[in-house]
């Protein structure tokens, strides 16, 4: 039986189980193991597993995976709670610092009032309002990676009843986001690999989300990538102006930043709430 230690991390409500190679240089992880830990009932519980390590190059670098044992995509909020992580383990100090995630080079900074800031590349394949068939009707919907495929949908966009286009809209709180959601993540339209689902409504300026994410197959408290996103296609469609708030389904609020100059978006960044819950030790 090996003994391991871990830290249990929250980004706005996205969490994450940490584990530092520094503590546990013998540690093997394979997709069985890692939705066995990332288990709510029968494990630690997360969204996702970061693993972090030192580097020669770098302060330090990370590699993310889903509570599905996948990996492969960028975790903003993951990427933030490890600038977090780093920062308490002296590691780095507050200035901007650059680190790698999943192998690519990304940069970040640690804010006061526990708040982190992370720098996204600009994003790719944007597509608006094309049509998508879900909740038995024609929903009009935008695309954007991230470094995470999203979907992007307004909740005013999708009716209760798709057989009397004059009933009532859905509103954001009552909305079936697991359900509308996975039957969007598993589209053939996004094969192969599927999709981030996020259905937003706009409020008094502010951006009130909730996120179905692929690899957790659940809505998720919230999600950076999509959060960012979100903010994108606001900007585009809407004529919101950064920075913008993001409500995710926690209630803690994130900010998405950007330039737009020669019709591409620039210093792109995230900040947002990042906080050591608690740390532990599992027996394998």
């Amino acid at each position: 039986m090996s003994q391991f230690f871990f830290t249990k991390l929250s980004g706005a409500g996205n969490d994450f189980i940490l584990f530092d190679m520094k503590l546990n240089p013998d540690l093997g992880l394979n997709p069985h193991l890692i939705r066995k830990f990332c288990d709510r009932r029968k494990g630690i519980g997360a969204d996702g597993i970061i693993v972090f390590n030192d580097s020669e190059q770098l302060p330090f670098e990370m590699i993310y995976y889903n509570a599905d044992g996948s990996t492969g995509s960028l975790c903003a909020n993951g990427a933030r709670c490890s600038l977090q992580y780093a920062f308490s383990t002296n590691r780095i100090g507050r200035s901007r610092t650059r680190f790698k995630a999943n192998g690519m080079e990304y940069q970040g900074e640690v804010l006061e009032d526990g708040l982190i800031k992370f720098f996204l590349n600009p994003p790719q394949k944007l597509k608006e309002r094309f049509k998508i068939k879900a909740a038995e009707q024609l929903i009009t919907a935008s695309f954007i990676n991230t470094g995470s495929p999203h979907v992007v949908i307004k909740i005013s966009d999708v009716l209760q009843n798709p057989k009397n286009p004059a009933s009532n809209n859905y509103s954001l709180n009552d909305f079936p986001v697991n359900k509308v959601g996975n039957e969007i993540r598993c589209s053939k339209d996004f094969e192969p690999g599927g999709t981030n689902v996020n259905f937003i409504e706009i409020v008094e300026g502010k951006i009130k989300i909730r996120t179905y994410e692929r690899g957790v197959e659940d809505e998720t408290l919230a999600c950076g990538t999509g959060s960012v996103g979100a903010a994108i296609i606001s900007f585009l469609q809407d004529k919101l102006i950064p920075p913008l708030r993001i409500i995710p389904k926690s209630g803690e609020e994130l900010i998405v930043d950007f330039k737009f100059e020669g019709n591409k978006i620039n210093d792109l960044s995230l900040i947002g709430p990042a906080k050591i819950v608690y740390k532990g030790e599992i027996l394998i």
